[in-house]
């Protein structure tokens, strides 16, 4: 009988719960090779990187690692693989040449969200980004310290201007699309050359094959009187708060929904305002009824240019407008991979942004007793607190206890674990670091046979209000290096499907749709991801020949249940507060500093890195 790939998963799962580690799995496997970036299936969050955490967070489980012999002595011990992780070691060896020292992970791959996936087929090497996407709008955003970090590594963000091809799609005649479905629209139906802007676009506006907004709604399936309504916001707003002051306006709209805003303000029904629900899932990771009108208007959303509301400033316009195409094919996993290579060179051969993409990476290399610097996956960190001359830091891996000592160490997890790791923290810094609430969401990626379905319907990416995927895409165009991206519709590609969990009109307050979705996505197994997927792709490009049972080669969900950081939110938040509890949550504790981007409340890639800088020089 041959073994699938899936069952292949799914033993992993068994032996990994029978108390095998990942390592002794995957080193069991017919390849011999340990690479994660290979496996398909349930993978992000995935089985084995969450169970300790869980007792700790969970349970209220303590585990006692100060009675064991110290195995090991380092300058520095980083808790936690990620972007930020790996940059505070690349700082902190910056500032200490012969410094050694021990970076610990859960997962069984480096690179926390900026995660890659590798997969083969039509004869070649397709790569996709498991999590951390792209740079966001590194001319207006990155910091002195990020652009010499990325000088360092030999990254030139003007190299993306030749390397994506922003007019590649467009001159196949493609446009977006809006999947309307039968349960909430009566009908299924897939509405082309869709004109609405997205925040920092990868295609020029001129590029859209956008169809006059009047028209595109008169596609809709929706009553005659909510397509008018819809056309009206767009093209004839009003002042939906006339005989507010400004300051009024801008008071209102921070405290309503953009949801209740189109519902009773505007006066929009609610199948009409059903089109916009998901639109703000994959930037803001919440729908419309958690997110603040007033954020709505800073980013384009329509119903606002009628109400004399003061104008975004220029800098942040440049900033949104900036396009998104800062895109590694594996995302910013290469930047993780560059980290990892300057760190310990032995792991791949080359140098700089044009042989990352296709370098080998050889993960024997990581963990080597003589090195420097080494990088041990599968640990997850159970106990950190100060000691005289340094600090002792406890963790798990394979089932088994250790106890190794830093002089320093820098906490690069994620804010909400924090309090159930360091031992030393005041009530009062702990509380700070909880409401940190990390938003849950899924990045899947599937290998089609071909594209020529979405080349049949004129599409290259889809919208989908109330689907459980609301943004479906074919992958960003980059050519890097030696790695190309496939240009022929006949051949096999990589889809790029984001779901958000959230709680859509629920009542619940942004931390508790995170929660919610977190506990929906552990109580979701691959086969219902997978069966969901199958259909939804099978709904919207069936009209142009996809037959997912066929056309589907490879599927890898990266399931990230505690995704994106959580941000000050003006609907349940006050800014001054917020702003508070940030600074208050990442003061450092003796010889620990804390890094992550929850540190900065962003889930950008450039904020990880500065708070890595920050924390490493507080250790200074």
């Amino acid at each position: 009988m041959t073994i699938t790939r899936r069952d292949f998963l799914n033993g992993v799962a068994l032996t990994i719960a029978a108390g095998l580690t990942p390592i002794q799995v995957l080193r069991a496997s017919p390849s011999g090779r340990y690479y994660p970036p290979a496996l398909t299936g349930l993978r992000g969050s995935h089985v084995g990187s969450f169970e300790v955490a869980h007792q700790m967070g969970w349970e209220k489980k303590v585990f006692d690692t100060d009675s064991l012999p110290l195995s090991e002595e380092y300058d520095l011990v980083v808790v936690g693989g990620g972007l930020s992780g790996l940059s505070a070691a690349w700082f902190y060896r910056q500032q200490h040449p012969q410094a050694r020292i021990l970076i610990i992970e859960n997962h069984d791959d480096f690179g926390g969200h900026a995660k890659r996936n590798e997969f083969e087929a039509g004869g070649r090497t397709i790569i996709g980004y498991g999590g951390s996407e792209s740079f966001q709008s590194p001319s207006h955003l990155f910091s002195k310290t990020v652009n010499d970090l990325m000088q360092s590594l030999g990254v030139q963000t003007k190299r993306f201007d030749t390397a994506f091809d922003r007019d590649f799609y467009p001159n196949l005649g493609l446009s977006r699309a809006v999947f309307f479905d039968k349960e909430n629209f009566g009908e299924d139906k897939l509405v082309t050359g869709d004109p609405t802007p997205m925040v920092a676009d990868d295609i020029a506006p001129d590029k859209l094959h956008a169809r006059p907004i009047a028209e595109f709604i008169n596609d809709f399936p929706l009553p005659e009187a909510d397509r008018q309504a819809l056309i009206a916001l767009h093209n004839a707003p009003k002042d939906y708060l006339a005989g507010k002051s400004v300051d009024e306006k801008e008071q209102h709209l921070s405290k309503t929904s953009y949801r209740d805003f189109l519902l009773k303000d505007v006066g929009l029904s609610p199948a009409a305002v059903k089109y916009f629900q998901s639109r703000t899932n994959d930037f803001m990771a919440l729908s419309i009824d958690a997110v603040a009108a007033y954020d709505a208007y800073y980013v384009g959303f329509p119903g606002f240019s009628a109400m004399n509301l003061p104008p975004i400033s220029e800098e942040a316009k440049a900033e949104m407008e900036e396009p998104y195409i800062y895109h590694f094919p594996d995302g910013n996993a290469s930047v993780a991979r560059l980290l990892v290579r300057s760190l310990i060179p032995a792991v791949a051969p080359g140098k700089g942004m044009e042989d990352i993409v296709l370098a080998k990476f050889d993960y024997a290399k990581l963990d080597v007793a003589d090195s420097p610097i080494r990088l041990r996956l599968n640990s997850t960190a159970v106990s950190v607190h100060n000691v005289t001359g340094g600090v002792d830091v406890g963790y798990s891996r394979g089932g088994q206890l250790a106890r190794v000592r830093g002089k320093h160490c820098v906490l690069a997890s994620y804010n909400m674990m924090i309090p159930y790791l360091l031992r030393d923290l005041s009530a009062e810094q702990a509380h700070a670091l909880s409401q940190n609430v990390k938003y849950p969401l899924v990045y899947t990626k599937v290998v089609i046979r071909n594209w020529q379905a979405f080349t049949t319907l004129g599409v290259h990416e889809i919208y989908a209000a109330t689907q459980p995927y609301s943004r479906i895409k074919l992958d960003y165009p980059v050519d890097l290096g030696d790695y190309k991206h496939p240009r022929d519709p006949k051949q096999p590609i990589c889809l790029h499907m984001v779901y958000v969990p959230t709680s859509p009109n629920s009542g619940m307050n942004a931390r508790d749709q995170a929660r919610a979705g977190r506990g929906k996505l552990y109580g979701t197994s691959f086969e219902q991801l997978e069966a969901q997927l199958r259909e939804q792709l099978q709904r919207m490009l069936g009209a142009g020949g996809f037959e997912h049972h066929k056309d589907i080669l490879a599927i890898t969900v990266n399931r990230w249940s505690h995704g994106y950081a959580g941000y000050s939110n003006s609907l349940f938040d006050d800014e001054a507060e917020s702003e508070k509890l940030m600074n208050l949550a990442r003061q450092k504790v003796g010889n620990v500093s804390i890094a992550n981007s929850d540190a900065a409340w962003s889930a950008y890639a450039h904020a990880a890195i500065d708070e890595a800088a920050r924390a490493v020089n507080e250790l200074s």
